[in-house]
C-alpha cells in the first residue's frame, strides 16, 4: 500500500511553499490560460468543478510540486490579478523554482498596470504573457465582448468567490520515498495516466483511509476481476456505445455510470469528485465499495441472463434508454415486472406515426434501422440458443447503413473503372440465366469493356453504359419491372465497408458476393445473410435470379411474427 494522500482541496485553500526541480522545463502556458478563466467562470450555481491533479511531495516544510505546476502558477496569477479589487483576500501559497532564484520574488511583486516588457529570462516572458492574457480577459466586460459580469470588478468577485467555495484541485501528495524524477517521467509519458479510475483506486487503497488492511486487499482484488471481466469485448458493448480504447482502465465506465457523468460532460474529474465526497460522508468507507460491487453485479447478472442480455442490448444500441434509468428502474422490481418493462420500452421505440412496413428509405433511415436492428436481436433471441448471441460487439464497432436488396439506379457510377467492375459482375449472373437475350448482352458487355480498356477511345461512356444497364436491371427483375423500391421489403443491415462493394448491384450479384463474405471473417447480420438466401420465401415460389413481390412478402410477414410481441404492445396503447 502507498503512504498517499489524497483529497478535494479548493484553491483558495491551497497552503504551503512550492518549488519545481530543475527537471521540468518552466511555465508555458499560453492560450490554456484563457480557457482556464472560461472554465471557472462558466461554473454554474449550485454545482462543483474539479481541476486536474496537483501531484505533490513533501520534503520538509515546503512540497516538491512533482505534476501541476501550470495550473498552480496560472490559479496564482489569476488571484494575484483578483487581489487587486479584493485586497483582503490572501494567497496562501509561494511558488518558486530551483534553476531561477528570483522567481518567488517575481511572482509576488508582479505588477499588472506596468507588466515588464523586458523579462530577465524564458519563464519571466511566459509570466508575463499570462499576466497581460488575464489583464485582458477581465478587460473584455468592460468593453462588452462579454454580457455575463458588468464590470472587470463584478468579474474578479465572481472568479476569486468560485476559487474559495466551488473549484477544487485534486490533491495527490506521494509518499516521500518516492523518486521524483522517475514519478515525473511516468506521469508524462502517460505510463500512469492519472484518470478517473486510478484516483477513486487511491482513494479506497491509500492508508490511513479508515479501511483496514485486509479489506483493502480485497478489493485490490476485486478490482483486478472486474477490469479483467470488463476487458470481455462481449461485456462491454453490451452495456455502452463507447469505444473500448478510449478508457486505459475499462473499470471507470462503472464509476462514469454510478456518477451519471455523461461523454459531454466538459469536467473531466466529476466522477472522483463523486466518489471523494461519497466515501467523505461515509461513516463506514469500505460501504461504498461494496455499493459498486452491487452495481457491477447487477450488470454482470443482465449480461449472463439471455433475455434480458438481448432486450437491454437492444435498447442500449438504440439508445432509447440509458442504462443508468434501467437500472433505477429496475429497484424494487421482480424479474417478471422488469421484463415486462423492457418489452414496453421495445415496443415503443418502434412505434412510429405509421406502419413501418410503410417507412420510406431516405426519409425515415432511423426508423428503418432500429426495425432492422430488433429483427436481427429478436430473430436470435427468439431462437432461444444460449450458445448463439446477438453479437453486439462486432454490431457496434461498425459503421451501418441500409442496403437495398435489389438496386435499380445507377447512382456512383460514374468513372470508367466503377462501370467496368459493374459490367465484369453482372456477366457473370448473366451467364447464370437461361433467356435468348442473354447472348446479345454479354457481347454488348464486351464491346463495352474493350471500349473502356482502349485508351485511344474517346466515346462517352456514359451514354453507352445507361442502355446496357437498364436492359440488365430488366434481365434481373420480376417480369421486367425495373421500378426503384424504396420501402422496408427492399431494405437489409449491411456495414458501410461492405454497402460500397455491392452499390448498385442487382439481387443475383449481391448474393453471390454475401455468399462470398460470409465464408470469410466478414459480419454478416443472420437477418442479412437470410435474406440473400431466400430464406424467407417458399420453395416452390423460390427463384435465385431477383427479389421479387412473393420474395418481399415473405420478408414482411416474418419480420410480423417476429415482432409481434411488440407490435402488439403498441396495439393495445393505441386501442387504450
Amino acid at each position: 500500500m502507498n503512504e498517499t494522500k489524497l483529497e478535494l482541496r479548493l484553491v483558495g485553500n491551497i497552503k504551503g511553499d512550492f518549488y519545481i526541480a530543475d527537471y521540468q522545463r518552466g511555465y508555458r502556458w499560453k492560450e490554456e490560460v484563457e480557457m482556464l478563466l472560461n472554465d471557472i467562470s462558466e461554473v454554474e450555481e449550485g454545482k462543483n468543478y474539479c481541476l486536474q491533479p496537483i501531484v505533490v511531495k513533501r520534503v520538509g516544510d515546503k512540497f516538491e510540486l512533482i505534476d501541476g505546476q501550470q495550473r498552480l502558477t496560472t490559479l496564482y496569477l489569476i488571484q494575484k490579478f483578483t487581489k487587486i479589487y479584493r485586497p483582503k483576500i490572501q494567497i496562501k501559497y509561494t511558488i518558486s523554482y530551483q534553476t531561477r532564484e528570483n522567481s518567488k520574488s517575481y511572482l509576488e511583486n508582479l505588477d499588472f498596470e506596468s507588466i515588464n516588457d523586458n523579462p530577465n529570462n524564458i519563464d519571466e516572458h511566459f509570466i508575463n504573457g499570462a499576466a497581460q492574457i488575464i489583464k485582458d480577459w477581465f478587460e473584455k466586460f468592460n468593453n462588452g465582448e462579454h454580457t455575463k459580469y458588468t464590470s472587470d470588478d463584478d468579474a474578479a468577485n465572481d472568479i476569486q468567490s468560485k476559487l474559495n467555495n466551488k473549484v477544487h484541485v485534486i490533491w495527490y501528495e506521494v509518499d516521500s520515498s518516492e523518486n521524483s524524477t522517475q514519478l515525473f517521467t511516468r506521469l508524462n509519458i502517460g505510463k500512469i495516466p492519472l484518470t478517473n479510475a486510478e484516483l477513486v483506486k487511491a482513494l479506497f487503497l491509500s492508508r490511513n483511509n479508515g479501511i483496514d488492511d485486509p479489506k483493502q486487499l480485497e478489493i485490490a482484488t476485486q478490482w483486478d476481476i472486474i477490469e479483467k471481466e470488463l476487458r470481455n469485448d462481449n461485456f462491454w458493448y453490451f452495456i455502452t456505445n463507447e469505444k473500448a480504447e478510449n478508457y486505459a482502465t475499462r473499470i471507470e465506465l462503472v464509476f462514469n455510470l454510478m456518477a451519471n457523468k455523461q461523454v459531454s460532460d466538459k469536467e473531466r474529474f466529476r466522477t472522483f469528485f463523486y466518489f471523494s465526497e461519497k466515501i467523505k460522508r461515509e461513516k463506514e468507507k469500505s460501504n461504498v465499495w461494496n455499493e459498486i460491487l452491487r452495481y457491477y453485479q447487477k450488470l454482470k447478472e443482465w449480461y449472463e441472463n439471455f433475455e434480458v442480455y438481448h432486450k437491454v442490448g437492444y435498447l442500449i444500441a438504440t439508445r432509447a434508454i440509458t442504462l443508468q434509468e434501467l437500472l433505477e428502474e429496475s429497484k424494487d422490481k421482480t424479474k417478471s415486472v422488469f421484463q415486462q418493462s423492457l418489452n414496453e420500452k421495445i415496443a415503443q421505440s418502434i412505434n412510429f406515426s405509421k406502419d413501418y412496413s410503410e417507412l420510406s428509405y431516405g426519409s425515415d433511415d432511423a426508423q428503418i434501422e432500429k426495425i432492422l436492428l430488433l429483427f436481427n436481436v429478436e430473430t436470435i433471441r427468439q431462437k432461444q440458443d444460449e450458445f448463439m448471441r446477438f453479437p453486439f460487439e462486432r454490431h457496434k464497432k461498425e459503421n451501418w447503413s441500409l442496403e437495398h436488396i435489389h438496386a435499380q439506379n445507377s447512382e456512383g457510377l460514374n468513372k470508367k473503372e466503377a462501370v467496368k467492375e459493374w459490367l465484369e459482375n453482372h456477366k457473370q449472373a448473366l451467364e447464370s440465366l437461361n433467356q435468348e437475350s442473354v447472348n446479345g448482352l454479354l457481347s454488348r458487355c464486351d464491346e463495352l469493356i474493350e471500349k473502356i480498356d482502349n485508351p485511344n477511345d474517346k466515346s462517352n461512356i456514359g451514354e453507352l453504359f445507361m442502355p446496357i444497364f437498364n436492359d440488365i436491371i430488366a434481365a434481373f427483375s420480376e417480369n421486367g419491372d425495373v421500378e426503384e423500391i424504396h420501402t422496408l421489403d427492399n431494405m437489409a443491415l449491411l456495414s458501410v465497408n461492405n454497402n460500397s462493394t455491392l452499390n448498385n448491384s442487382t439481387f443475383d450479384v449481391k448474393r453471390n458476393k454475401i455468399i462470398s463474405m460470409d465464408k470469410t471473417i466478414e459480419y454478416i447480420p443472420v437477418c442479412t445473410r437470410r435474406v440473400f438466401l431466400k430464406y424467407y420465401t417458399d420453395s416452390d415460389k423460390n427463384q435465385l435470379h431477383f427479389w421479387g413481390k412473393a420474395d418481399r412478402k415473405a420478408y414482411i410477414q416474418n419480420m410480423n411474427e417476429v415482432l409481434r410481441p411488440y407490435l402488439t404492445i403498441n396495439q393495445k396503447s393505441i386501442n387504450l
